[in-house]
């Protein structure tokens, strides 16, 4: 989706740990008590939830959409295209240039700002007006991504920074799963304006929640820079941000279209049943990873990458009907689930904190190229071309995925680096 995502945006990520006497006043840290804090930890989840749902609810609603933008539905699947192109190309700038702000206003910011643009969307019949603020959104989420693992990773202790980042990262795939099947389910009950204007109504909701129950922590001090793109030179960030940039793409490509999909499949009716399914089911995948990732992520990330290797095949055989469909989707959910909190895990032992940005950056563009792809073949090719699309992008995934063992993708993971 975008990973999506995906993944995940000044930074707790580039900024060291706070001295006590710059920290502001907020209760004992899951750190220092050796647990995790569960409330903000769910806030900044919700964050991801709401930052994803935003970008992807026009999947779910394309066809009435397109309708009311008076615009066809490749045209109305660049909603999707322009937020995640704003993400992906903001997220270095944006970084550098709220550097100096304090974390939890960047993050409440950024959030009033989904529900800002979600109003503007439920209201503008303009197709040029809504590609706007759209964009507008995007670069609010650009600034969302950046914060999430840097948050998780201060409230955790060493040993549950995994499990942590998994919590915080488990907004991703909810949010395309289930957020997305709920969203056209109301779509179709009060109409899709009226599903961005609830989407709104949350998105302001959270940030008092994130407002209330989120520690703060001071932005970079002037002239504290990391040098990001050195992080391409660490062993594992290069193989790892390859498998993000290919397995978001195949992701998206079949996701955002995935109406044209089931239409072409005569499930056109079944919509929200596949999707509600693909949400039941990355659930599934997200207590697997969130319980296992600490010890087993090459095994999982393999799995979740054989497992919709497998989807794609099911998806791509010749007149395969909800019989094919319904398993493809479940195994699609059971590898989509975990991969956002996968990455964002590999990357983060590979890298550290500078290589954050390269993943949002590559998350976040390749959900662009995954819409835009989507759309060409569509027009071009049919929908019948996604699966296969899928699988010959897969396959150098799991390649990949098997020869990084000693960095990227190890059998033992190394301590992270900061």
């Amino acid at each position: 989706m975008s990973m999506s995502q995906m993944s995940e945006p000044g930074r707790p990520t580039d900024v060291p740990p706070a001295e006590p006497s710059t920290a502001s006043t907020a209760p004992p840290s899951g750190r220092e008590r050796g647990g995790l804090p569960l409330s903000p930890l769910l806030a900044l989840a919700t964050a991801a939830f709401m930052a994803i749902l935003t970008e992807a609810l026009p999947a779910g609603v394309l066809p009435e959409m397109a309708r009311g933008l008076s615009v066809g539905e490749s045209a109305a699947g660049q909603t999707l295209t322009v937020y995640a192109i704003a993400t992906g190309l903001t997220a270095l700038p944006v970084t550098a240039a709220t550097a100096a702000w304090r974390r939890k206003r960047l993050v409440v910011a950024a959030v009033v700002t989904f529900a800002a643009a979600n109003t503007v969307t439920a209201l503008s019949s303009d197709y040029l007006l809504t590609m706007v603020v759209r964009a507008a959104a995007g670069v609010a989420a650009a600034v969302v991504w950046a914060e999430l693992v840097g948050y998780a990773r201060r409230l955790a202790p060493p040993h549950l920074v995994g499990r942590a980042i998994a919590i915080t990262m488990a907004g991703v795939p909810l949010a395309l799963s289930l957020g997305i099947p709920l969203g056209t389910l109301l779509g179709g009950l009060i109409g899709w304006r009226a599903t961005f204007v609830l989407v709104s109504v949350v998105s302001a909701g959270l940030a008092v929640w994130i407002a209330a129950s989120v520690p703060d922590h001071p932005g970079r001090r002037s002239g504290a820079r990391e040098p990001v793109l050195g992080a391409l030179r660490l062993p594992g960030v290069v193989p790892v941000l390859f498998v993000v940039a290919a397995y978001v793409l195949a992701h998206n490509i079949l996701y955002t279209y995935v109406a044209a999909f089931l239409d072409a499949r005569g499930m056109g009716g079944a919509r929200d049943t596949v999707l509600l399914v693909l949400g039941v089911a990355s659930v599934a995948g997200i207590a697997v990873t969130g319980a296992l990732v600490d010890r087993l992520l090459r095994p999982l990330t393999l799995a979740s990458t054989a497992a919709f290797l497998l989807a794609a095949a099911l998806l791509a055989a010749p007149g395969g009907g909800a019989a094919l469909v319904y398993p493809a989707v479940v195994l699609w959910g059971l590898g989509w689930g975990g991969v956002s909190t996968l990455l964002q895990t590999a990357v983060t032992g590979a890298g550290g904190d500078r290589a954050q940005p390269l993943l949002v950056t590559t998350w976040n563009s390749f959900m662009a190229v995954g819409g835009a792809a989507g759309g060409v073949l569509l027009d071009a090719a049919g929908p019948g071309s996604f699966p296969w699309t899928v699988l010959a992008l897969l396959v150098p995934v799991l390649l990949v995925v098997a020869g990084a063992r000693r960095h990227g993708f190890p059998a033992l993971r190394a301590p992270e680096k900061h």
